[in-house]
């Protein structure tokens, strides 16, 4: 289960991505402008209100991202990317820090792009980070024997949960597509109390938060935060450098 609140902890942070994401989207006056994965919707409104007079659709597989969206004034439903296809009138698609969660995305995209109508656009983002501190301490701790009986079923997600930019590349250039695409690190300064922790509970850690009660919940994080300390420790000024790597792709397909 999504927590947007908790997701929205840190908002500037997470957001930066999409700015320079849909900065590179040059399209001027398409009809339906497609949020795949809108989350709690507070990215939404920006494509609408560059663009605001195409259709918006915006789409999230988790009911409570989708109603926190509509609390926003967001038309967003719920929709499966599995169960999404591009219709004629689809000009853009955006698709932030989504597909990391689908395992067989890049077969998506092969499916998704030639589908797409010429002169439209497909921008995404993803977090390439999961070889990080982060979350190679999260898999340590979950497979130690006090929580392998609980934590047994879980996928947690590894490096290979996404995929290389040459990968990206190549399954979005088709013959007709100009494709870009890019990696940056993000060195980010956190602040207060464990925030690589906080961090990772809106996010990495919600299939954990999901398998235990309270209690061992609580036990949990406290394991975690102690290793996340160490790993990421504070500065001098209670600030913490936290390094985030994220992997973009822009495809622009032909007018002609």
């Amino acid at each position: 289960m999504w927590d947007p609140k908790k997701y929205l902890d840190f908002a500037d942070h997470r957001a930066r991505p999409f700015f320079e994401l849909i900065s590179r989207i040059d399209a001027e006056k398409p009809r339906r402008v497609v949020d795949l994965g809108c989350g709690p919707g507070n990215l939404t409104g920006v494509l609408a209100e560059r663009w605001p007079d195409a259709q918006l659709d915006a789409l999230d597989s988790s009911p409570e991202m989708v109603q926190e969206a509509q609390e926003r004034g967001i038309n967003a439903r719920v929709l499966d990317v599995h169960d999404w296809a591009p219709d004629p009138e689809t000009d853009v698609v955006v698709s932030n820090a989504v597909l990391q969660w689908v395992p067989d995305h890049l077969s998506l995209l092969a499916e998704w792009l030639p589908a797409l109508r010429s002169g439209a656009w497909f921008a995404m983002q993803v977090p390439g980070n999961f070889d990080a501190p982060s979350h190679r301490e999260i898999r340590a701790l979950a497979t130690e024997a006090r929580w392998q009986a609980q934590l047994a079923e879980i996928a947690l997600r590894s490096a290979d949960a996404v995929s290389t930019p040459a990968d990206y590349a190549t399954a979005l250039a088709t013959d007709d597509t100009i494709v870009d695409v890019w990696e940056t690190t993000y060195l980010q300064r956190l602040s207060g109390p464990d925030p690589v922790l906080e961090w990772v509970t809106g996010t990495a850690l919600r299939p954990i938060r999901a398998a235990l009660d309270d209690e061992d919940w609580r036990e949990f994080r406290t394991e975690l935060a102690a290793r996340l300390r160490m790993a990421y420790p504070a500065r001098s000024d209670g600030t913490t450098w936290f390094p985030f790597r994220r992997i973009f792709a822009v495809a622009h397909k032909s007018s002609s």
